[in-house]
């Protein structure tokens, strides 16, 4: 066995045992895209305020299940890892989960009749680049009848070499259509508590990602099944304009309050932007403890803005006050 597979291996095992042995008020979650300069971001991240990293995404590039990857991610990997923080390969996302082609792709592979061949090349490709788990975020029309059935065996295939699964779900983008089995399966999955609203509906305006739809998303999931303990919450760093505001994308937090004085501690800003403010997230972190979940996820960490505005930093500590 060369230097390499050492290293690799006893950083899965390293990563296995820090997430698995975590208190719940200790787990912070984020997901960092990987269309960004990640060699950049990379040298930015507080380390000491995240537990895991989500790299959003790589997804298959063909119909054969092989699978896409950043040169970037590498740098992203070798800082965490520098740092003791896992990352995981997270597949799917939103903009996948709605892109027509893509969603087949992935019916296709997850049926009876490619999923193994499909889940080896995922085992494969997070064993050659030193990932320490994947994330399944397939929503809406991507998931499929087959979901159930692709979770247990990529658990089959990744839990005997010490690797983490996890999902992202959302009760009302495909929530129904995840069969009550795969809770067994997770360490942790991320509850997606947010785009209540947003430019789909621009008729509709209003917050987003209230403490209300937090406490019922956990509600519906810890209902049907899954355990307190792995029910991490998960929180936008993101608003949505509408109005005058309105526009197609999202406004990151740091725009947001880079431009309206004092807009950290606040949910509204301009006319209007609807987003969580300083003091919702220590309201909802407050929550997660309180309540004994799993922890705080965050989409996504290049959102955030530095300094004593720092969502990220007001999770870290309200989850770590006494």
């Amino acid at each position: 066995m060369n230097v390499i597979c050492r290293t690799v291996i006893a950083a899965s095992m390293f990563a296995f045992s820090q997430i698995t042995s975590m208190h719940a008020q200790d787990r912070i979650v984020a997901y960092v895209p990987n269309w960004i300069d990640l060699t950049a971001f990379a040298g930015k991240i507080d380390y000491g305020k995240v537990t895991l990293l989500n790299l959003a995404f790589e997804n298959p590039k063909d119909d054969h299940g092989n699978m896409s990857f950043e040169r970037g991610d590498e740098a992203l990997l070798s800082a965490a890892h520098a740092h003791h923080v896992p990352v995981l390969l997270s597949i799917g996302g939103g903009s996948a989960s709605e892109d027509k082609a893509m969603a087949r792709r992935y019916a296709t592979l997850l049926d009876a009749a490619h999923r193994k061949a499909f889940v080896s090349k995922l085992a494969d490709f997070v064993n050659q680049h030193g990932f320490d788990g994947v994330d399944v975020d397939l929503e809406g029309p991507a998931i499929s009848p087959d979901y159930g059935a692709f979770i247990a065996e990529l658990a089959a295939t990744l839990k005997p070499g010490n690797k983490l699964l996890t999902a992202a779900l959302s009760q009302g983008y495909g929530g129904d259509k995840v069969p009550d089995s795969v809770f067994a399966q997770f360490d942790f999955v991320n509850i997606m508590a947010y785009d209540a609203a947003g430019p789909w509906d621009p008729k509709s305006p209003g917050q987003h990602s209230s403490m209300e739809l937090a406490q019922s998303s956990v509600r519906y999931w810890v209902g049907r099944g899954l355990p307190k303990a792995k029910a991490v919450l998960g929180v936008p760093f993101f608003g949505y304009g509408f109005g005058p505001a309105f526009r197609k994308d999202d406004y990151p937090y740091l725009e947001i309050v880079a431009k309206y004085p004092g807009a950290e501690d606040a949910d509204q800003a301009g006319n209007t932007i609807w987003y969580n403010g300083r003091p919702m997230m220590r309201a909802k972190a407050g929550f997660a403890k309180e309540s004994g979940l799993a922890g705080i996820m965050i989409w996504e960490l290049t959102q955030d803005a530095p300094g004593d505005r720092s969502l990220l930093s007001t999770i870290y500590d309200t989850l770590h006050s006494k």
